[in-house]
């Protein structure tokens, strides 16, 4: 029976000071009703703002409706009754920061570093004593902790860079996250702050999991002077949710959560959960959503600040809970709540306490000891619950991964799968020592037999005499069979285009926001500057600009010095010459004279008018009227890319289809430039596609080989869509077939936004390193695959 919360507490203190007063008694009731009767409905952003005043008999309430949520997750988890934290250590790789947060007190200057003799970084020899230390103890996680790129503001940090050989502090965190794995065989949760998406993409091989709060969404805390952010650059919460954006979009398992108590209001709180609510049903990355509970620190600027009140915490836990709903994990740091009341945070709808170190401190908390994990294990048992070890990446993630999904490195996946049982939770057998940094390999493949075989040889000698059904069971190749295609496919790629891996310096323009000639030069002329080729405009106009839209957009590219404009798509394409008026002859001509070279050959999805309509909901063109665009611009001497959407609704079969309407088109204008295929990503679908599987790194590594083999001769450059695939994704069907990367994508610093892949950019050195993992050179190219110097 669940004792009141009246007869175990005080009556609560006031609510925290700035926030508002509780709402009308009638409000919360009639909150409260509507989430016991709901029948599983989340509540609105008003009730959840209402809800998180509940205390005392109310907060009872609410916290029956969060526990049940949280236990029928469990259930549908397969794990009913499980609690789950992470045996760790934590490593503070630097307590030097960028940022000037008002209550941290694991920042510290260098002066303070220096009087106490800390190095500025936290040397590779200690690091890897503590991680031998928690391997000893049965450690499975380590936590690299640090502060934002200190290289920004402190140059003791600089010249610590520089005379160790790392070109940043994230390039520090990757060499000592693989130290750690090889030598000790912990596995390394990253939580070094805001990342690009490139930094995601290199953290990735050597970070099963990891992790950045999000804190709050209150822009206010940020800007304004005298708020718990201000002056700190990295805490920009816009900033910071394009982080946990682009980490789902890098398929990394994700953890995040809220602090409250700094400044926030209850508005803003739910705002915040709302928030990563939004960027989870885009992904499915944030493998737990923290919920901490401001502590005030000595020696900082928000010392004399209260701490949260008990029951307006609990609150806003159960409040997280039933936003986020049964399938969330939520997490409640348990050295943050005074032990006498973490039965609270259980009733409230947690289901993981996050890390907890036999070990080292809490480094970010060090008033607040970790408990031990045995009386963990007895507070859990008596709050109804049994306590289990997972490791850095939740079970579902790993059975996922066990399965072929994308969630880990392939070069990690077997190293963490080792620590795993079945379900994905820690194996009580695992011992790190057995699992040194040489794991056992996995048992070679067979050589291809029977048809397969048979195919291959056909693809290698007479590809034109491979029919359909040939390249159909090819695309469903895998294991040796799959390693056999893509090896073929690399040699076929040898022959044709020889053994750089190509690229170019470009830059995206968005046409739709309508940008004025001005704004446009300006941006054509820094991608100049930076060394750009091509600006990419794709997007139509806003409609108030005519056709002009479109002409004047091309003419500012060109007077902003670009040599190469290459702009709009097919569809784009009908639209500017129905919006002129013109025959679409005419209309590319004109085009043409403002400054367009090639178009863009996206929208083609899969040339097959029922796919189409499935995801696009009906908006798009039918798949004759591209063909029919296309083959026009080609006709008027606009040259193109080619185009493939794959992994969704369609077969196989579509895909040879649609390979061979691209080669009809080729073999009559000869305009195409080079084939990119896309995997199709849900996050960035117009609409949901019932039924859409997400394409698995098999399926794109047997497509690119296949269709490196099916359009030899015709189309000769194949590009891997970094932005899609990943750095990973695109090397291995750089190794498959591929020879092209595509353009960097270059921000610039006059308006990052204007590109639609805004953060997501490929420096050269990116571009050389995945070449030389290859054993492959690089080289610069021109849109239409000139050699630039």
């Amino acid at each position: 029976m669940t004792v009141p919360l009246t007869l175990r507490l005080p009556s609560h203190d006031a609510e925290q000071p700035g926030q508002p007063p509780a709402p009308d008694r009638q409000l919360l009731e009639a909150a409260l009703d509507r989430l016991e009767q709901g029948g599983g409905t989340t509540p609105d952003r008003a009730d959840a703002e209402v809800l998180l005043h509940a205390r005392d008999t109310d907060l009872d309430r609410l916290l029956a409706v969060a526990g049940a949520l949280r236990d029928q997750g469990l259930t549908e988890a397969g794990r009913p009754g499980v609690i789950t934290y992470s045996r760790k250590v934590f490593v503070p790789l630097t307590h030097l920061c960028q940022d000037r947060c008002h209550y941290c007190i694991f920042v510290q200057s260098p002066g303070k570093l220096a009087k106490a003799g800390i190095s500025p970084y936290m040397e590779a020899d200690a690091v890897l004593e503590v991680a031998r230390q928690g391997a000893a103890l049965g450690c499975k996680e380590a936590l690299l902790t640090l502060g934002d790129r200190p290289e920004n503001r402190w140059p003791v940090a600089r010249q610590w860079l520089d005379d160790h050989g790392y070109a940043s502090t994230l390039d520090y965190v990757g060499h000592m996250a693989r130290l750690i794995l090889d030598e000790t065989g912990l596995l390394p949760h990253l939580n070094p702050g805001v990342m690009s998406w490139a930094e995601l993409q290199r953290l990735k091989p050597v970070g099963p999991s990891m992790g950045m709060m999000l804190e709050t969404t209150s822009s206010r805390l940020w800007t304004e002077k005298g708020e718990a952010h201000f002056g700190s650059p990295d805490k920009d919460p816009a900033l910071r949710l394009r982080v946990i954006d682009d980490a789902g979009r890098s398929r990394i398992p994700f953890t995040t959560g809220v602090l409250l108590g700094i400044g926030e209001n209850y508005a803003e709180r739910v705002d915040s959960i709302l928030a990563l609510r939004d960027v989870q049903a885009r992904h499915g990355h944030i493998q737990e959503v923290i919920v901490q509970n401001f502590r005030a620190k000595s020696a900082t600027a928000m010392m004399g600040a209260v701490d949260l009140e008990t029951q307006e915490y609990v609150a806003a836990v159960a409040v997280t809970r039933v936003l986020l709903g049964p399938g969330m994990r939520v997490q409640a740091p348990p050295n943050l709540t005074d032990a006498a009341e973490l039965q609270l945070l259980v009733r409230a709808g947690i289901d993981d306490w996050g890390g907890v170190s036999p070990l080292t401190p809490d480094h970010v908390n060090p008033e607040r000891p970790w408990p031990h994990i045995e009386d963990l294990a007895r507070l859990t048992s008596e709050g109804g619950y049994t306590l289990r070890e997972r490791l850095t990446a939740h079970p579902h993630y790993l059975r996922e991964a066990r399965a072929g999904a994308e969630w880990l490195d392939d070069r990690l996946r077997d190293r963490v799968l080792a620590l795993a049982d079945d379900y994905g939770l820690a194996r009580h057998d695992a011992l790190l020592g057995e699992f040194p940094s040489s794991l056992p390999s996995a048992a070679p493949n067979p050589a291809p037999a029977g048809r397969l075989a048979g195919l291959l040889a056909d693809a290698e000698s007479d590809p034109a005499g491979v029919d359909d059904a040939g390249w159909v069971e090819l695309l469903g190749a895998d294991g040796a069979d799959l390693e056999e295609l893509a090896a073929l496919a690399d040699q076929v790629r040898r022959e044709r285009v020889g053994n750089a891996v190509s690229y170019a310096v470009n830059r995206n323009i968005d046409a739709s926001p309508g940008l004025s000639p001005e704004q446009v030069a300006g941006l054509a002329a820094e991608a100049v500057a930076l060394g750009a080729t091509e600006v990419c405009a794709q997007g139509m106009p806003p409609a108030a600009l005519g056709a002009d839209g479109y002409l004047d957009l091309a003419r500012a590219v060109k007077s902003g010095g670009v040599s190469h404009l290459h702009a709009f798509r097919p569809a784009e394409l009908a639209d500017g010459a129905a919006r002129a008026g013109l025959p679409l002859a005419d209309w590319l001509t004109a085009l043409h004279e403002a400054g367009v070279d090639t178009v863009p050959g996206t929208g083609a999805r899969i040339l097959d008018d029922r796919i189409r309509a499935l995801l696009t909901g009906g908006s798009d063109i039918p798949a004759e009227r591209w063909i029919e665009l296309v083959t026009a611009a080609h006709t008027a001497g606009l040259r193109s890319t080619a185009t493939i959407v794959y992994g969704h609704v369609e077969s196989a079969r579509d895909q040879v289809r649609h390979l061979r309407a691209l080669a009809r088109v080729q073999d009559e204008t000869g305009g195409f430039t080079e084939l990119i295929p896309m995997p199709w990503l849900p996050s960035e679908s117009p609409v949901p596609v019932p039924g859409a599987r997400v394409a698995t790194l098999r399926e794109s590594r047997a497509l690119h080989a296949v269709a490196r083999l099916m359009l030899a001769g015709r189309i000769d450059h194949v590009q891997a869509a970094w932005t899609k695939l990943g750095m990973r994704g695109a090397q291995l069907v750089l190794a498959g077939g591929a020879d092209d990367l595509g353009g960097v994508l270059l921000d610039g610093a006059l308006d990052p936004g204007a590109g639609p892949e805004q953060g997501r950019e490929l420096s050269v050195g990116d571009v050389t390193r995945l070449a030389a993992e290859l054993d492959r050179p690089v080289r610069q190219r021109t849109t239409t695959y000139e050699q630039v110097g």
